[in-house]
């Protein structure tokens, strides 16, 4: 990654700890005064605003016009009242060198007027501003632009003159010097500025600073950067997850900034990222370009009732309180007693997630307030939490004890259950084919719902039946009423995603509750007989976590097209897919093919960091498993018995350590199939 990619790695930090000279030394193990605890009355609640670099990166994008669009719309579009108010800077935005006076130029393209300038009229939104340096000789642009390692002082006190408000530092190009003598020092120049500057550390997680940066940074990244898209997304909130001790007002792990509207994601992948950061106490910096977003991207982010999770006064992170097949409960403990509960499904089909008010902490009660966060509607329950969530979704819930329970309609969900090729397998239909599935009102809460009546919608062309019955009188408390349909796509129906959308209406109050599941259309064609390369074989679907799933090459995190010949511990192949963990490549084989094999490893290009495991799955069946392998590790060939199985898929996973540098390939791999 962008990050990874220029750096020379830290010693550990704790390894290191403890005392050293009064300045920084670069390539000297100098000893530090004893530390201060930070206390500059920042961040009491995770800090939110908007960064540049996930939508620009170095682009000429990058400018003082941006910059000046982003204050005047985070005005204009409610943004600044729904809690962001930092501007924030990212690489780039000075030349390749310090001035004759050593300090830093700002780019006179980008900004022609300095950054003073820039930083006025953001404070005169009533925004504050922040700037991006790293904690090395040059940051992670690879034009190599000054870093602030020696200059602490120096660029603190440049800063301040401007009237920056907020620092990110980064990590690249450290020189090897102890993580946490490189980040005190700059905590430190920023306080005698005597200019309060809120200080965001981005060591990437390397030195798990959670254990010791509450005394250098109001936050602290746990994890490499995130990409824009859901394996990435998912594997941060898998680092992040476990880290909730650490957290509390003035000093927050930072799973990196949003992506939510970059278009690599869904809506549905997006409401699951803008949630689980919101549950977790992260901080939310937007990272797309707002002069460009969509209404769902506003809707997302302006989103007052999940803005108020993470921006609760308590400070509490939320944790998960279970993790059972991709089935995540996180609980997040709110200021007044209320729990705040998102249910977030990881895998590619809908499943019900199902807790309980006893569960997540509340009192015993007679029943409760329940408000989804998303639909912002409120109902009650006798103690029951579930619902059947999307792929990928999320549902958000806020629940507390309320002495006028009763004025809510009861919690009724509605769900569609479909039959999948195995657990957690995405739901497919074949163009004019049809496919069965049924829907289900159930009722959590303490009163019965009365007159329920089940509908079911597809896209436009789509058939849609009921075989069953549609109607109940009455659905009392705890109880379920199912609905079968026949589903048909059109027979020229184009391959994609489509939306099957179901709710159902019930007294008192015509109340209706809803639920959407996606539904791929595929043109299924078996490989062909005999042995085949997987890479000259048409896939199914793939996931990645940086850039696309590459054939013949490595995976180069960006564009299609842009890996390098595969390279593993030195043996060059000219065949096989190159890939980034978390991911996988989905292959349909129709019950006719017998084996699988490849030779796997991390691929040269990442020489520092790379790790990786390699799994060939047989429908619901993991059929092989390399163990986790280093770029230290030669090829491992790896054999896997897949006959009789409906789907293949190729997954590789991140090792247990994040998925920084993890290029992994899939060499020579082959299918073969009767």
């Amino acid at each position: 990654m962008r990050a990874i990619r220029s750096a020379v790695s830290a010693l550990t930090a704790l390894a290191m700890a403890a005392t050293g000279a009064a300045t920084i030394t670069i390539g000297a193990a100098a000893v530090a005064p004893p530390a201060m605890a930070l206390d500059n009355g920042l961040a009491r609640t995770p800090q939110m605003g908007f960064n540049n670099w996930n939508a620009t990166h170095c682009g000429a994008d990058f400018n003082e016009a941006m910059v000046h669009g982003i204050a005047d719309l985070l005005v204009s579009s409610g943004l600044k009242d729904a809690g962001y108010e930092y501007v924030n800077l990212d690489d780039c935005w000075a030349l390749p060198q310090r001035g004759s006076d050593g300090n830093l130029q700002p780019d006179p393209v980008r900004f022609p007027k300095g950054i003073k300038a820039v930083a006025d009229y953001v404070h005169s939104k009533g925004l504050k501003m922040g700037i991006y340096s790293s904690a090395g000789t040059k940051t992670c642009d690879s034009k190599g632009l000054p870093g602030g390692l020696g200059h602490e002082q120096r660029d603190a006190n440049l800063w301040a003159s401007w009237g920056i408000d907020y620092l990110k530092y980064d990590n690249c190009n450290n020189q090897g010097v102890d993580a946490q003598q490189r980040y005190t020092a700059m905590r430190d120049a920023l306080k005698k500025t005597g200019r309060n500057i809120l200080y965001a550390i981005c060591e990437w997680g390397q030195n798990k600073p959670w254990l010791w940066a509450k005394d250098a940074g109001n936050s602290w990244r746990t994890t490499g950067d995130i990409s824009d898209n859901y394996s990435s997304m998912l594997s941060i909130v898998h680092q992040n997850m476990g880290l909730a001790q650490y957290a509390g007002p003035g000093h927050w792990n930072d799973p990196d900034m949003l992506e939510v509207g970059n278009g690599g994601m869904t809506d549905i992948e997006y409401r699951s990222h803008f949630s689980l950061w919101s549950v977790m106490a992260a901080p939310l910096l937007i990272g797309s370009d707002l002069r460009k977003a969509t209404p769902e991207t506003m809707g997302i982010l302006s989103n007052k009732d999940v803005v108020a999770i993470d921006q609760d006064p308590l400070g509490v992170q939320g944790s998960p309180i279970s993790t059972e097949g991709g089935r995540d409960v996180f609980v997040k403990p709110l200021a007044g007693g209320d729990r705040a509960v998102a249910l977030f499904n990881e895998t590619d089909a809908p499943q019900r997630i199902t807790t309980s008010a006893q569960a997540i902490g509340l009192p015993a009660a007679p029943a409760y307030r329940v408000r989804d966060l998303w639909t912002h509607i409120a109902r009650e329950t006798a103690g029951a939490i579930t619902a059947m969530v999307p792929a990928h979704g999320t549902v958000m819930l806020r629940l507390g004890t309320d002495r006028r329970w009763g004025m809510y309609p009861p919690a009724v969900d509605s769900a569609i259950e479909v039959a999948t090729a195995y657990p957690g397998a995405a739901p497919f239909a074949e163009p004019g084919k049809p496919m069965t599935l049924r829907t289900t009102a159930t009722n959590s809460g303490r009163f019965p719902a009365v007159a329920v009546r089940d509908e079911l919608t597809g896209p436009e062309g789509w058939t849609v039946t009921a075989t069953s019955a549609r109607a109940k009188p009455v659905l009392g408390s705890g109880r379920t009423f199912a609905t079968s349909w026949t589903v048909r796509p059109p027979a020229d129906a184009k391959p994609g995603t489509y939306d099957l959308t179901a709710w159902s209406t019930f007294e008192p109050g015509r109340s209706v509750a809803e639920s959407t599941i996606q539904v791929a259309v595929l043109r299924t064609a078996r490989p062909p007989s005999g042995r085949s390369y997987l890479s000259d074989v048409a896939w199914l679907r793939t996931s990645n976590a940086w850039g696309p799933v590459e054939k013949d090459t490595s995976n180069g995190e960006q564009a299609a097209g842009d890996g390098a010949p595969i390279t593993i511990n030195g043996a060059v192949y000219k065949k096989g897919l190159g890939v980034h963990a978390t991911g996988s490549v989905e292959y349909y084989t129709a019950g006719s093919c017998t084996s699988v094999s490849a030779d796997v490893g991390v691929d040269d290009e990442k020489n520092a960091k790379g790790s990786v495991t390699f799994e060939i799955w047989a429908d619901g069946t993991k059929a092989a498993d390399s163990g986790r392998l280093t770029t230290a590790d030669p090829a491992q060939h790896l054999t896997a018995a897949v006959g009789g199985a409906q789907f293949v898929r190729l997954v590789v996973t991140d090792g247990g350590d994040g998925n920084d540098s993890d290029h992994a390939d899939w060499a020579n791999a082959t299918i073969t199939c009767s």
